[in-house]
């Protein structure tokens, strides 16, 4: 038995190469510039040859004719009727002269009865023609591919008059059609070099491009950039993060869904310029890069935003927008709690102290005492409240203001209500305002901490269905040169709170104003601080309508009823 082959002996294996459409963009581009340009040209060139030969066929008869109209002279008409037909009489001599100098296959003439009186071979002289001379014979001349004796020919046929104009014969002429077939082959060498120069720069031209069609796609494939699409369509718009992408002139090429939420754009915003949408202001110089840096925060409307810019290598630019309207709002709310727990907390060691104050009164049976000292620590919050809520009558306002009063008491700040304050209960929305109020008290209360004798102002007015609010304070005040500055987003002087942003407050009272068609400005204040004012068009509803009187209410008429004794 024969060894079983070992498995080194083994034949490789060869793997087959698979010929097909190749993947990339590079090669199918190439490819199909190619075969445009080569079916381009084998048209070109197809339609060219197609009329050539008839051209050529029609230039070979034209040129007949005018030999045979030259031969049809009355001259020759006078020796076709001076004798018979000769091998060497003038005719022939005349037509194998004119053969000669013009390179004719043959020059036949022939009088009224068809019979030759000229032919390059003498035996057929005084013999009838083997074609039909009757249209010459009629005056009509004649172009046609024909065949006759001498094989087939472009001929010409006129008609042969003598002096008086009379037809005494026919003159036919005909070129061979082996030299019209002999040129039209003559002409396809050159015209398939201009042809082949014309594919040759056509497949140059084509690499070039594809060259450039693979630099610019990577030398992706169609089914690779389709699913790049793809994958980016549901990326852009299924992350929560607002993508604006500009080009290199400002314009928006690209806007995913969040980023239509947060600009209060829709999708006919691309193609035109970022600042004709948005209009003049830190949101448009973020987007645009005038206004450089990274997590830049912006108010848009009533959203508080954090914009990043990235620069793409067209010249445009790539921005993201992220939503902090919430986490702006915990994050005050934070700052608050952790005021108030600070507050509570000062206020429960005072709580204490004023106890162990009263408990001591007591054991020491001083009662008046303790009964004044209760009634005045009650009294004074007691005060505080009833003076907030006899001018601010907006529940949510006053509980507001109660709360920041307490938190700017803590602080060593008096917080209190203008005497002319009144503000009605009809407000449209509450949390507006609450918003602008809350604002405006802190930063007050910020600058006047620390000043001796610190006060806060609030005024609160209705003129009609507009609110006019104005908070002042004996702090340091605003220098001129920094009253608009005040009012960017992201501008501010102080230390970051616990969430990390600052400049928004202002910001975002100044964007509820507007939002109004109001405004807020800031101006010295009557006792060397800040004065803000703020005014809140439409922020009031109508008036509930009078209730008349019940003594007026008229009567409605029905049956008399006893009274009852």
């Amino acid at each position: 038995m024969s060894a079983a082959p070992s498995p080194s002996a083994r034949p490789p294996v060869r793997l087959r190469r698979r010929f097909g459409w190749p993947r990339r963009v590079f090669s199918q581009v190439l490819l199909m510039q190619l075969a445009v340009a080569t079916g381009v040209t084998v048209l070109a060139t197809g339609l060219f040859l197609a009329p050539l030969s008839s051209q050529l066929d029609d230039q070979a008869m034209r040129r007949a004719l005018a030999i045979a109209e030259t031969m049809a002279s009355p001259r020759t008409a006078g020796d076709l009727l001076g004798g018979p037909p000769s091998a060497t009489g003038p005719v022939q001599r005349e037509a194998e002269r004119i053969r000669t100098a013009t390179g004719a296959e043959y020059v036949v003439v022939m009088d009224t009865r068809g019979v030759r009186w000229s032919h390059t071979d003498p035996a057929q002289i005084g013999r009838t023609v083997s074609t039909d001379p009757s249209e010459a014979l009629a005056g009509r001349e004649v172009m046609e591919i024909d065949s006759g004796t001498l094989g087939r020919s472009a001929r010409g046929k006129a008609p042969l008059r003598d002096a008086d104009g009379r037809i005494v014969g026919a003159v036919s002429v005909g070129i061979e059609y082996d030299s019209v077939r002999d040129r039209l082959l003559a002409a396809i060498p050159g015209l398939l070099a201009y042809a082949g120069g014309a594919l040759a720069a056509g497949a140059l031209a084509a690499y070039l491009i594809s060259r450039r069609i693979q630099r610019q796609t990577r030398d992706l494939a169609f089914s690779d950039i389709s699913a790049l699409l793809a994958e980016r369509e549901a990326m852009l718009h299924g992350i929560r993060e607002g993508v604006v992408a500009l080009d290199r002139k400002g314009s928006v090429r690209l806007l995913n869904d969040e980023a239509q939420r947060l600009l209060g754009l829709g999708p006919e915003a691309a193609g035109r310029p970022l600042d004709e949408l948005l209009g003049p202001g830190r949101t448009a110089d973020v987007l645009t890069g005038r206004a450089a840096g990274a997590d830049l925060v912006t108010v848009q409307g009533h959203r508080v935003l954090v914009a990043n810019r990235m620069p793409t290598d067209d010249g445009g630019a790539v921005a993201t927008l992220r939503d902090r309207t919430e986490l702006e709002r915990l994050g005050r709310e934070l700052d608050s709690t952790r005021g108030l727990i600070d507050a509570l907390r000062a206020q429960d060691h005072e709580h204490a102290n004023r106890l162990h104050t009263l408990l001591g009164l007591l054991e020491l049976e001083m009662y008046e005492e303790a009964v004044e000292f209760v009634t005045e620590v009650v009294g004074v919050h007691r005060a505080t409240a009833e003076q907030v809520t006899e001018k601010v009558h907006d529940p949510l306002v006053a509980a507001l203001l109660v709360g920041k009063a307490t938190v700017a008491a803590e602080r060593g700040v008096a917080l209190r209500i203008a005497p002319d304050s009144l503000l009605p209960d009809r407000l449209v929305d509450p949390r507006e305002l609450v918003t602008v109020v809350g604002n405006l008290v802190d930063n007050a209360a910020d600058a006047a901490a620390g000043t001796p004798g610190a006060r806060i102002e609030v005024a609160l007015r209705a003129e009609g269905r507009t609110v006019v609010l104005r908070v002042s304070d004996n702090g340091p005040g605003v220098p001129e040169e920094r009253r608009e500055l005040i009012f960017i987003e992201g501008w501010t002087t102080k230390e970051p709170p616990a969430h990390g942003r600052r400049g928004i407050g202002l910001a975002l009272v100044r964007r509820l104003a507007e939002r109004r068609g109001g405004s807020v400005r800031v101006a010295a204040g009557p006792e060397g601080g800040a004065e803000f004012t703020t005014v809140l068009p439409e922020a009031l509803g109508d008036p509930p309508p009078a209730v008349p009187p019940a003594s007026a209410a008229p009567r409605v008429p029905g049956p008399a009823v006893e009274e009852s004794r």
